[in-house]
């Protein structure tokens, strides 16, 4: 006969390894009961309870509640208390833990138990009334928030006018008589909103906390969470029951929250804050200003000391930093949970290092264990100290880097700004999970309460956005939509920068600047070249993004893009005299003049990539992008008209306008661009390999060594290239014999339309490399136009679920990576030596890249500022698909 499903397991019968059934947070606490921490008694209520409750829309499973009750004897054996008892009432807290963590997401309620009858036992039991009132009054306003749907802002109002009319600032000032008040007037707006008493049965109580912390799985900001850091739905969340220890029985009692290295920088220090007479709720709400835990060793110095035994040997057992929360109840430290700590991009990367250097993990591990993306974080620009604006404020550093933004007050402001193209700085007094479509719009968060472990800076630091929190110098208005500073007001729209890193709030927008790499990161990634098979170029179109390339580790270019060259102001007459050209020979003189602005550009590309290859692309976009707007040519000839300015200037402006009338086409993107332009005109291609191999063979007399790949774009048949590649050859060894030099050189082309790929092996019987171009091959294949359909459908698409992804971020596999593969095998066939690389945006996307590592391909280009992200998720790839 099968066994019965179980859906409940008391602590001692998990283990870390069982997430996926208990969650994170059951798993650990799990552990951390078999590794002898002191851990409040308790039971986990598995995610396959919360599947089943949800899919059955709202059901219990049937064996759930006899499970549960045999869960609660135990406890109550345990702890000599009895659940719903008069004389010892034990009470309970009530948790969501999803396998994956998800800080400040989901719900939770404390102190379960408390009715009339059970507050007298807890007065009793504590000797304490006033405490007893607190807690009775924080299960109300918890319970009736995420039972009920209550919002928090109606009971803190009541809050708020309480102690207004007792003339205190804190909650902790509120004597017995007030809290007595405040529980009443709690009481009767449950009423009023649920149309029902609140419950005083304890096992009532707990049924349905039990459904709203499964129902939480499902509600808006996790859902939002979920899809930002790609979480499956189907996961679910367990619930985690566990008795309450209370850090709210007087100046003997505490409650934190720490980190067992410091999350911001990663140095091996512990790091954490904590209040004392408090629960767990303040810390992190961000209500009160906390204590840092360093102070504790001079408050409390033997659980200071006991923290930090456990703090190392929770590291130790776990092989990774520790995020744990903590209570002491009348001198007694209890651990309440403990999880994998998010952290900062840069002490992701110190904390990998330095634990692989103390043993505690191996290269491949370090290696493995930091996200590609947080390197990106990395790279984000910092305030140029030179010109930084004016501080005008002070807070905490909550998470390091910087950004600048006009100022929105809510969440919603956020997003929309966001959506219509502008930088965002969220101003909030404190950031509530709510918020999380805010942060994730935004390019910075400014707090003006909470402190480091806060929910805004936790949230920041995990997504990479600068964040100062506990800002007190600044007021906020957020019916006005304003903040005050030292007397001056900042409204809507207004600019202000933060520093995550020192706190400061600076007026107006910051010159930012590029970092540099670590030396943690510059380890990381020597340890990664060493594992990965994939060579790593850059997309680089001058020698200070080439320099800047090479900086972070790129192996040569992968992508010379020319015509960001001709864009430059003091070139684009010169490139537009050249396309308004009547005849070959007059389109011959203005590319004379262009020839040597295009050598210079390869001389120091060629002198920055010094031993490295170089490819790049002839010519590839329409003229007409060279050339300004019809519409915009009929005004300025209007206004010369009106004038009665010089005819020569106006003829000039006629023609013009009549040659953007020739070049207009219905859809550029399939038109008159890449080979075809050199087909037609060869004498631009004639000029910019002329310009590529003057310029090697000034370098080489410099003393450089140049290896110069020549790429033709846009090619869909056999006959394009042969007549592109006998123009290079050509007019290359003209120039070189010119020069006396022989410099070998290889001319390949640009893989970008479905053609192309099913003609590739007659195409590589004249290619020495294929470089997909995945942008257009994207395009091009799916039928799609990038610019279009990112504004119009694509993310509806995603939301969705009609694609899994955006294309043009993730490589379409199964479609686009289907082409790119039947390329391969053909061109291979072809010809053995063929060179296979990637150089689209997908070159720098680590899930992309790990398709590229499957398909043989010998290297990926992305931008520079993407080669530190390619280099380590090319290890990654290589070491997962061994």
């Amino acid at each position: 006969m099968a066994s019965r499903e179980k859906y409940v397991f008391l602590f001692e019968e998990g283990r870390k390894e069982n997430k996926a059934l208990l969650g994170g947070k059951g798993a650990n606490l799990a552990e951390m009961a078999l590794i002898g921490l002191p851990i409040p008694p308790g039971f986990t209520i598995s995610t396959k309870a919360c599947n089943y409750y949800l899919s059955t829309h709202g059901h219990y499973p049937t064996a759930l509640m006899r499970e549960i009750e045999g869960a609660l004897l135990s406890v109550e054996r345990k702890t000599g208390k009895e659940f719903g008892g008069r004389e010892n009432p034990l009470l309970i807290s009530v948790r969501s833990g999803a396998p994956v963590s998800m800080p400040g997401m989901m719900d939770t309620i404390l102190n379960l138990g408390l009715n009339e009858k059970t507050l007298q036992g807890l007065v009793e039991q504590s000797g304490n009334r006033r405490f007893a009132l607190d807690s009775y009054r924080r299960l109300i306003q918890m319970f009736g928030n995420v039972v009920r749907g209550i919002p928090s802002e109606e009971f803190e109002r009541v809050l708020s006018e309480v102690k207004r009319s007792k003339k205190v600032k804190s909650d902790l000032e509120l004597d017995e008589e007030a809290l007595e008040e405040v529980i009443e007037r709690f009481k009767a707006i449950y009423r009023q909103r649920t149309k029902s008493s609140f419950p005083s049965n304890p096992k009532k109580q707990l049924f349905m906390a039990i459904g709203a912390v499964f129902d939480s799985w499902n509600n808006k900001r996790a859902i939002t969470y979920r899809k930002a850091n790609r979480i499956p739905d189907a996961m679910g969340t367990a619930v985690n029951i566990q008795t309450m220890v209370f850090g709210n029985l007087g100046m003997d009692s505490a409650t934190g929250v720490g980190f067992t290295r410091n999350p911001a920088t990663g140095e091996k220090k512990l790091y954490g804050e904590y209040l004392v007479n408090a629960q767990g709720e303040d810390v992190v709400s961000g209500s009160r200003t906390p204590k840092q835990l360093s102070e504790m060793a001079r408050e409390f110095p033997s659980i200071y000391r006991q923290i930090k035994r456990i703090s190392k040997k929770l590291e130790v057992h776990y092989a990774d930093m520790q995020d744990f929360e903590f209570t002491i109840e009348k001198g007694k430290l209890w651990m309440l949970q403990t999880r994998t700590g998010k952290r900062t991009a840069e002490a992701a990367v110190r904390i990998a290092v330095d634990m692989q250097k103390e043993g505690i993990i191996s290269k491949r591990e370090a290696i493995l264990r930091i996200e590609p993306a947080h390197l990106d974080r990395l790279l984000h620009k910092r305030i140029d100290l030179k010109n930084k604006p004016r501080v005008i404020a002070r807070g905490l550093p909550a998470s390091p880097g910087s950004a600048f933004g006009s100022l929105a007050f809510t969440a919603d402001d956020a997003e929309k700004q966001a959506r219509a193209g502008k930088g965002v700085l969220l101003v909030r007094p404190e950031t509530t999970p709510e918020d999380i479509h805010g942060v994730i719009a935004a390019q910075g968060v400014l707090t003006t309460r909470g402190g480091i472990t806060s929910h805004a800076a936790v949230v920041a630091r995990g997504m990479g956005k600068p964040c100062v929190a506990g800002c007190e110098d600044i007021k906020i208005d957020l019916e006005k939509s304003q903040i005050l500073v030292h007397g001056k007001r900042y409204s809507e729209g207004d600019f202000l920068t933060i520093d995550g890193l020192s706190g400061e709030v600076m007026e107006g927008k910051a010159e930012l600047i590029d970092p540099e790499m670590s030396k943690s990161m510059r380890t990381l990634l020597r340890w990664a070249d060493r594992f990965r098979a994939l060579g790593v170029r850059a997309n680089a179109d001058n020698p200070l993004d080439a320099a800047t390339a090479r900086n972070f580790g790129a192996e040569g270019i992968g992508l010379c893009r020319t015509e960001h060259m001709f864009m430059q102001q003091e070139r684009l007459p010169v490139v537009r005299r050249m396309i308004m050209a009547s005849d070959s020979r007059e389109r011959r003189l203005a590319l004379k003049k262009l020839l040597p602005m295009q050598r210079s550009d390869f001389l120091g590309i060629f002198k920055a990539m010094n031993g490295l290859p170089v490819v790049i692309r002839l010519l590839d976009p329409p003229l007409h992008e060279f050339l300004p707007d019809h519409s915009e040519l009929q005004k300025q000839m209007e206004e010369l008209k009106r004038k009665h300015a010089a005819k020569k200037r106006i003829d000039f402006l006629e023609r013009m306008a009549k040659r953007v009338s020739e070049l207009s086409e219905k859809n550029p993107m399939l038109g008159f661009r890449g080979c075809r332009l050199g087909i037609l005109f060869p004498e631009i291609y004639e000029m910019q390999v002329r310009a590529i191999f003057e310029a090697a063979c000034r370098a080489v007399e410099q003393g450089y060594t140049v290896i110069p790949r020549v790429m033709i774009p846009l090619v869909g048949y056999e006959s394009e290239i042969v007549k592109m590649r006998s123009l290079v050859v050509k007019t290359a060894d003209n120039v070189m014999k010119k020069c006396s030099r022989r410099i070998p050189y290889k001319v390949g082309t640009m893989i970008e339309l479905p053609r192309a790929c099913l003609a590739a092996g007659r195409i590589a019987k004249h290619a020495d490399f294929f470089s997909f171009g995945t942008n257009d091959l994207t395009q091009t294949t799916l039928g799609i136009s990038r610019d279009d359909a990112e504004v119009l459908f694509l993310e509806h698409y995603v939301d969705n679920g009609v694609l899994p992804s955006n294309p043009f971020m993730v490589l379409d596999a199964e479609g686009v990576g289907k082409l790119v593969k039947m390329a391969i095998k053909a061109g291979r066939k072809q010809n053995k030596k063929l060179g296979l690389g990637i150089c689209g945006e997908h070159g720098g996307e680590p899930r992309s890249i790990v398709f590229c590592h499957r398909a043989g391909l010998d290297y990926v280009s992305c931008s520079p500022f993407r080669v530190p992200i390619a280099r380590l998720a090319a290890a990654q790839a290589a070491l997962l698909l061994r």
